[in-house]
């Protein structure tokens, strides 16, 4: 499997500073980061760790969700997967990630709602980034629909 990388330029303290995350792998873009934007309620165009972090997850749990409901019989028809990453208060110091909320709608044929909801949280358990995630509690709502 190969290795994605992505690169940070940052110039300043962290009270003034800024700095570029360029995804470096895929080309896609560069976006602007900043402390005081991190810990702001309205980002006004900025990115963060968090965001970044919760589309990784987002995208990462999506993915294996779908595998998941594949062995157990199902059929993807859609998946909307919302990835909420909240920064907060360290009580030893600085910051730290306070939780993760995942929320999953999904409309998959083949299988009934407790196979659903089983397949939904083996997918939490067993997605990378989770994986990568232990020290951080994640929650998960999820639901079929029809």
């Amino acid at each position: 499997m190969p290795t994605r990388t992505a690169r940070t330029a940052w110039n300043g303290s962290l009270e003034t500073g800024e700095g570029q995350v360029e995804l470096s792998s895929s080309k896609l873009g560069t976006y602007d980061v900043s402390f005081p934007k991190r810990a702001a309620d309205d980002a006004n165009g900025f990115t963060s760790p968090e965001e970044l972090l919760a589309a990784a997850h987002s995208a990462c749990y999506a993915m294996q969700f779908s595998a998941v409901l594949g062995a157990a019989g199902g059929t993807v028809e859609a998946l909307d997967v919302k990835a909420d990453v909240s920064l907060g208060p360290d009580p030893e110091g600085g910051f730290r990630l306070t939780g993760i909320a995942l929320r999953v709608r999904g409309e998959v044929s083949g299988i009934d709602e407790a196979t659903f909801l089983q397949a939904a949280t083996d997918a939490k358990n067993t997605c990378p980034v989770s994986k990568a995630l232990t020290g951080v509690e994640i929650t998960l709502d999820a639901a079929l629909e029809a």
